[in-house]
């Protein structure tokens, strides 16, 4: 009689949910005795291949470093997300450039503007979240922070939601690079959303932490 032929064999188990190493090792002790209680009942005309116990016992042993391996690497994930935290808590107070679409909530929105060494004139392009160009606004031709009102070509307020705001660079009134415009603001929190570190922004954008280009002390006016 094949005793693994007739129940759940170890193997299975250990694949079907995490074990502690407690489990685990009770498993093994498990699967030792169902292997020697089907050594001993097989028969003897037509005895099992020794390669068949090897095979089985190579296979109960991967699975049971392959569940290892997830608790470690799922207990790293959580010390690596603490520790992430803990460093960003540092960047609190600091002022932000990060790589993001701009959440516009009515009031102007500070930008660093990127503008290509030979255009001799720049553009600012403003599309909404239905890809539609809502503001084309002419800023000075070099680089450096600028200030995004968020108004249409009437002058008139453009409705809060998200927008991507880019920046055309011309030479002779053709188009030869475009950049995205990056946020500028000051960082006020930093929390874990969804297993990933996000930014609360003085403007009250949310950031995720791996969108930062670069970080400064904040602007005194002094």
């Amino acid at each position: 009689m094949d005793v693994l032929s007739s129940a759940q064999s170890p193997a299975q188990t250990a694949a079907a949910a995490p074990r502690s190493g407690s489990a685990l090792s009770s498993d093994f002790e498990t699967f030792l005795k169902m292997l020697t209680t089907q050594m001993r009942n097989q028969d003897p005309l037509n005895p099992v291949e020794s390669s068949d116990f090897a095979v089985q016992l190579a296979t109960f042993s991967t699975v049971e470093q392959q569940v290892l391996t997830n608790d470690l690497l799922t207990g790293l994930g959580a010390q690596m997300g603490a520790l992430g935290l803990g460093q960003l808590s540092g960047w609190i107070g600091l002022d932000t450039e990060a790589k993001t679409p701009v959440a516009f909530e009515g009031t102007p929105v500070p930008l660093t503007a990127t503008v290509d060494p030979l255009a001799d004139a720049a553009q600012l392009v403003v599309t909404n979240a239905a890809g539609i160009i809502v503001q084309r606004q002419d800023i000075a031709p070099q680089s450096g922070r600028i200030t995004w009102a968020g108004q249409d070509s009437a002058g008139l307020p453009l409705q809060s939601g998200v927008y991507e705001v880019s920046v055309q660079s011309l030479s002779g009134g053709e188009v030869i690079a475009r950049h995205d415009a990056h946020v500028h603001s000051r960082i006020i929190e930093a929390r874990q959303e969804g297993g990933e570190t996000r930014l609360v922004l003085e403007n009250g954008q949310t950031v995720a932490a791996s969108a930062v280009l670069g970080l400064r002390p904040p602007d005194t006016g002094a």
